[in-house]
């Protein structure tokens, strides 16, 4: 060894450096091996807007697992990292920092503009890229990309203009959502739905042609009727039968709109009237075209009213509400206010009221492309989602999806490729501007980031230049993780344009998480003001510790919460870890990372711990490959914490101890092998510490990064050790048990006497007792099936056997007998639970053989034990 392991963890210490030389050692690059198999992740890429936050922690950590596992297994990985743009979210926190300094982006134009978030960009890239460094991520840093580089804009450029040409990009004038603050259009799912306080105001459209009365409506939104251009009843409502193809005045506005029958007028909703405002409102556009209805919007794109709002011009929209419901009022022409609370769409990244607006954008024509989506999902290649049932989630978006308002009118992002003749208003598209590009004007839009982001797993490996290397080598990626709440942003996005530009799915595997929420359950906001930055909780136990945790509640498509008192727990485990290699390390004497485990000269407790050590190899693989991280590393706590340390090195002591020079130098051989194998396990998910512990004892090769992950020994098969081992740590756990009970310390040596129901535990017992004595300190210890119990002694019942102590002086009848009546109706319980599971017909079905065997086997147990105490219950009170 180079160095001891300083006597106490210090994660900040442990972590100091060692990124950055694994970085300079480069082990996190693909090996390059052409024999290896390749397994590749892109990384969902986080949008320039800000530091990451616990869901990027959770997220990326378990990408981490999956690769540094893979690489240790021997695949050929690449793990490649980039960031996104993230057009309207990174354009609205610039805006933000502009308007404190009392600057808009008119202000500055678009270039100086454009600048700007360039630099912002700039400044959160490189905080994110440290942050990434914290968490220990194994990230191919040679291979990063943006959503607006050079290789990736070609790509979108590309993309655009093929769809285009196929007909599937198309220009129209359309309702879209409209984000007043943000002044762009929003495509549906970046559409928030929440509850809001609002009125219907009842207002009477009076005839046209001095008819008294007029026609009632009732609307959400009076500030929009500067556009009505119809109002609608349905053709089977007999109330309005004799005024269909009259005229009414629109009230405030003076101009005259005919009365119409459509079947959007519901007669059973309010009055069964409705205003028709076609450049305002989705339904009434199509109502609108289905009557050749004109279009008059009355808004300008920052939510303020245009010129055909007459005296109202200027005014912001709910400013003009509140003063034309006043004059309404005047007027006579509103009847009555109805409050209600109602759902209203919220801009996802500004927060502010959607308006639906009249406006000309570009679309892709969705039909075709979900059609091919779902298609795929029924045959050999399709993408494999975990948990399964998030599928349904992405085919129900699929087969309900309307056409992708793809165009916004911001600044910042890729400009759409296409350019319109200054003198004929020609449209042309393509991948460069027209060689008389004086003549043409390009649009001047931008394209929804999710636009470029769908190309992501195959455009970051070189696409479109199909022969390049990364891209024939490592497409399609393996495994793509992400949140539940983007299945329909961009997973969708990412299946339909991959199998239409590649031919093949994006990934094989979604591996869907949820989300993290505070202690009490909610969601973590800024308005909450409940999130929990990771870089603090890394200051503080550093980052193994936060990574074991958010493993630690790792199951698939479930949420999880955030907890101060798990993360102690799992710097806890960490030290647990630390302490325990420390002591090895420091007993290992002259052993070499070369020195191999001789079966032949396991003791028992060797024979059990390589048997569970196999056991937990197995185990832990097979969950990793099923993205059961959480079971994976329940099942790592286990074998470490309670079989690991708490027995197998306790044991270990004796030899290590004692005077057999060749028994201690085996033991030392099996410890360093052991804890090589434990940190290998590990490793994937603590990264830091276990390339400390891994470095400081005898080793082979430069990292652990790099070193094989391990893998099960049929020599090491032992279940006959398994059970003994079992039965010995039974019985030492219930004489501890029987001392704490009667208040004997270990100091104090006891009389042991052990009845077995089981002979086959007599030489188990026998032959150990060096081992079990060391843990139970006895005075006499005596194994037989024919053993008379002493009266007045504590017991215990363990699987094949009960132990007798007899301590006449410290022992009392009655509560010796409450004890074990309080035993046998916990017994009675676990008897009653496993009969009911084997009496169930479907589950003796569906569970595997060996799930029934081990039930039926605890069964057995449970009664044995119960038989057993309900005798020595029976001996007690005779004995009174």
């Amino acid at each position: 060894m180079s160095e001891e392991l300083a006597p106490k963890f210090d994660p900040q210490a442990v972590e100091a450096g060692r990124y950055q030389t694994w970085l300079d050692q480069g082990v996190f690059k693909p090996s390059g091996d052409p024999k290896a198999k390749p397994y590749s992740i892109v990384i969902p890429p986080p949008n320039v807007t800000g530091k990451l936050h616990l869901g990027h922690a959770w997220d990326t950590t378990l990408q981490d697992m999956i690769i540094r596992q893979k690489r240790m297994q021997g695949y050929d990985t690449l793990w490649l990292p980039g960031m996104d743009h993230a057009g309207i979210a990174t354009q609205a926190k610039v805006e933000a920092k502009l308007r404190k300094e009392g600057i808009s982006r008119y202000d500055l134009g678009r270039d100086k503009f454009v600048e700007k978030v360039w630099e912002w960009k700039d400044e959160f890239a490189a905080t994110i890229k440290t942050q990434w460094g914290k968490m220990g991520l194994s990230l191919d840093y040679s291979r990063e990309r943006f959503t607006l580089d050079d290789g990736l804009s070609q790509a979108v450029r590309k993309v655009f203009v093929d769809l285009y040409n196929k007909g599937l990009i198309y220009r129209g004038e359309y309702i879209v959502n409209w984000d007043p603050q943000a002044r762009t259009a929003l495509s549906d799912i970046e559409v928030i739905h929440e509850d809001d306080k609002g009125a219907f105001y009842h207002l009477i459209y009076k005839f046209a042609d001095g008819t008294p009365g007029g026609i009632e409506i009732a609307t959400t939104r009076p500030e929009t009727m500067f556009g009505d251009t119809a109002v609608a009843v349905n053709a089977h409502d007999e109330r309005y039968a004799a005024v269909v193809g009259k005229k009414v005045i629109v009230p405030g506005v003076g101009r005259e709109i005919p009365i119409i029958t459509d079947e959007h007028a519901d007669p059973e909703f309010g009055t069964g009237a409705v205003k028709i405002t076609p450049a305002h409102d989705p339904n009434d556009f199509q109502v609108g075209n289905r009557h050749h209805l004109a279009r008059i919007n009355c808004m300008n794109d920052d939510g303020t009213m245009n010129e055909n709002a007459g005296q109202y011009q200027g005014q912001d929209r709910f400013e003009c509400r509140e003063n034309l419901v006043k004059d309404l009022q005047a007027s006579g022409d509103l009847i009555k206010i109805e409050p209600i609370v109602h759902s209203v769409g919220h801009s996802e990244r500004t927060g502010v009221q959607v308006e639906a607006r009249l406006s000309t954008q570009w679309f892709v024509k969705m039909k075709p492309l979900a059609e091919a989506s779902i298609k795929n999902q029924e045959g050999p290649n399709k993408v494999n989602f975990v948990p399964e049932r998030f599928e349904h989630t992405f085919l129900n978006w699929m087969n309900n999806i309307h056409d992708w308002v793809i165009s916004r009118q911001l600044w910042w992002g890729h400009r759409i490729p296409a350019w319109y003749n200054k003198q004929t208003g020609e449209t042309y598209v393509g991948m460069e501007a027209p060689a008389d590009a004086e003549n043409w004007e390009q649009d001047p839009d931008v394209l929804d980031t999710w636009f470029s982001s769908a190309l992501w797993p195959f455009s970051t490996l070189g696409w479109p230049n199909t022969d390049a290397a990364d891209y024939k080598r490592y497409y399609p990626t393996d495994t793509l993780v992400t949140g539940y709440d983007i299945i329909p942003f961009w997973v969708a996005r990412m299946i339909f344009q991959g199998l239409e530009f590649t031919g093949q799915r994006p990934f094989k595997n979604t591996l869907i998480h949820g989300l993290i929420r505070d202690e009490q359950g909610r969601k973590m906001s800024k308005s909450l003001g409940n999130g929990i930055d990771p870089m603090d909780v890394i200051d503080k136990y550093g980052a193994d510790a936060l990574r074991w945790f958010l493993v630690n509640g790792s199951t698939p498509g479930q949420d999880t919460r955030f907890s101060w008192k798990a993360i102690g727990a799992s710097w806890n485990f960490i030290n647990k870890i630390w302490n325990m290699s420390r002591f090895v390390l420091m007993n290992l004497g002259d052993t070499k990372a070369t020195d191999q485990p001789d079966p032949a000269s396991f003791d028992l407790s060797d024979q059990w711990v390589f048997a569970r050590l196999n056991d937990t190899i197995a185990s832990v693989t097979a969950k990793f490959d099923k993205f059961e991280f959480g079971e994976a590393e329940r099942d790592l706590y286990n074998f470490i914490w309670n079989e690991l340390a708490d027995w197998y090195i306790e044991m270990a002591k004796e030899v290590l101890y004692g005077d057999d020079e060749a028994a201690k130098a085996a033991k030392r051989v099996n410890l360093r092998y052991i804890l090589d194998q434990v940190l290998r396990l590990l490793h994937p998910i603590m990264p830091f510490v276990t390339e400390k512990i891994w470095l400081t004892m005898p080793h082979v090769g430069e990292s652990i990064v790099v070193a094989s992950y391990p893998v099960t020994h049929a020599e090491f098969e032992n279940d006959a050790a398994v059970a003994q081992m079992n039965a010995i740590i039974e019985l030492i756990r219930a004489v501890r048990g029987i001392r704490t009970e009667v208040n004997a310390p270990l100091s104090k040596p006891l009389d042991i006497q052990i009845k077995l129901q089981d002979a086959a535990l007599a030489p188990v017992f026998q032959d150990n007792f060096a081992f079990i004595d060391y843990f139970i300190h006895s005075k006499a210890f005596e194994v037989g099936a024919a053993l008379e119990a002493p009266a007045l002694s504590a017991s215990a019942v363990i699987n094949g056997a009960t132990i007798y102590v007899p301590l006449a002086e410290l022992i009392d009848l009655d509560d010796e007998i409450a004890k074990l009546q309080k035993e046998s109706k916990r017994l009675a319980g676990d008897i009653t639970k496993f009969e009911k599971k084997l009496g169930n017909a479907g589950f003796l079905a569906q569970a595997p053989a060996d799930v029934v065997t081990a039930q039926q086997q605890k069964l057995a147990d449970a009664q044995a034990k119960q038989a057993a105490t309900q005798a020595r219950i029976a001996e007690l009170q005779a004995a009174k």
